[in-house]
């Protein structure tokens, strides 16, 4: 009986260690609209400052690397992510870049699933910051 329950606990633990690391695909944004007011005319600084804004109120450090690319870094417990986003007056995509600690797979395009959720917070941040609340595709 004593061994069972140690089968049944070390099964158990097995098991909460395999959810506690799913992976998924990597969730890459590309080339999304900018929602404006009729008639506004955004300005890449203008778009600049929206996903600036956007990516602090979340916890991302953005650097702008030259005018049309921020590179944003988030920072959780032991996890890295790092995403290239690229941007224009009227559109703008967030792209993986990097990471560390998240069991990233080049060969298989997969990286913890956590890092699709803050790839997509991120992306409906920019699109509040200007006025829409679009969902990624």
């Amino acid at each position: 009986m004593k061994h069972t329950a140690q089968s049944v606990f070390l099964a158990g633990l097995v098991l909460i260690m395999l959810l506690g690391c799913r992976t998924g695909s990597i969730l890459d944004i590309r080339d999304a609209g900018i929602p404006a007011a009729v008639g506004q005319n955004l300005t890449m600084d203008d778009v600049a400052k929206g996903i600036l804004a956007a990516g602090a109120k979340h916890g991302w450090t953005m650097a702008i690397q030259t005018q049309g690319h921020i590179v944003g870094t988030l920072v959780l417990r032991s996890h890295t992510a790092v995403v290239d986003v690229f941007y224009s007056a009227s559109s703008y995509s967030i792209l993986y870049k990097d990471s560390t600690n998240l069991k990233y797979d080049a060969t298989r395009k997969t990286i913890h699933a956590n890092y699709s959720s803050w790839v997509r917070n991120l992306h409906v941040a920019i699109q509040k910051e200007f006025g829409g609340a679009e969902e990624p595709g």
